[in-house]
């Protein structure tokens, strides 16, 4: 729902934002937390006009630190965030039930990470700009492995191991 008037209620010190408070902006978007020098800082909550919330800690008006966002689609980030962007460790829960575990850089996969699709398949190993890149190992839901070298998501110089077969009485 779109708030057509812009407010804050809240403390403030010389005329700016400082200590506890909401501010409602007039596209619908809403924060509600701590206040630094006319900025978001320190714990607080932004809903967004999407549908989308970040939970978790600002600085200077941008998500900074800990903190959760959900996402309109049901994705779920978990995890550090520096200047607006994953950064550090954190965990992204998809809602078609993929998941990714490692870390992140300006909002990419990147990094050491585990990634385990809902289809049973599960990569192992590093990631550059969201793509598997470098030293990896992907096992597929059927059972087969395939170890070696990614580049920019593709196995350049891997090994395709196939499990044993299990022998029928």
């Amino acid at each position: 729902k779109i708030n057509s008037k812009e407010g804050y209620i809240g403390e403030k010190k010389n005329g700016l934002k400082e200590g506890l408070g909401t501010y409602f902006h007039p596209s619908g978007t809403k924060y509600v937390g701590e206040w630094k020098d006319d900025y978001e800082h320190g714990q607080g909550s932004k809903t967004y006009v999407d549908g989308g919330e970040y939970v978790g800690e600002w600085m200077q008006g941008q998500k900074y630190g800990l903190g959760t966002y959900t996402y309109p689609s049901g994705s779920i980030y978990f995890g550090n965030w520096k200047d607006n962007k994953r950064n550090g460790q954190g965990t992204f829960a998809f809602a078609n039930g993929d998941k990714y575990v490692g870390d992140f850089k300006d909002g990419h996969r990147h990094g050491k990470g585990v990634y385990e699709a809902s289809n049973g398949d599960k990569y192992v190993g590093e990631w550059n700009q969201s793509k598997q890149h470098g030293q990896g190992t992907m096992t597929y839901a059927d059972g087969s492995v395939e170890k070696g070298t990614f580049a920019n998501g593709e196995p350049q110089n891997t090994k395709k191991l196939f499990p044993p077969k299990i022998l029928q009485h």
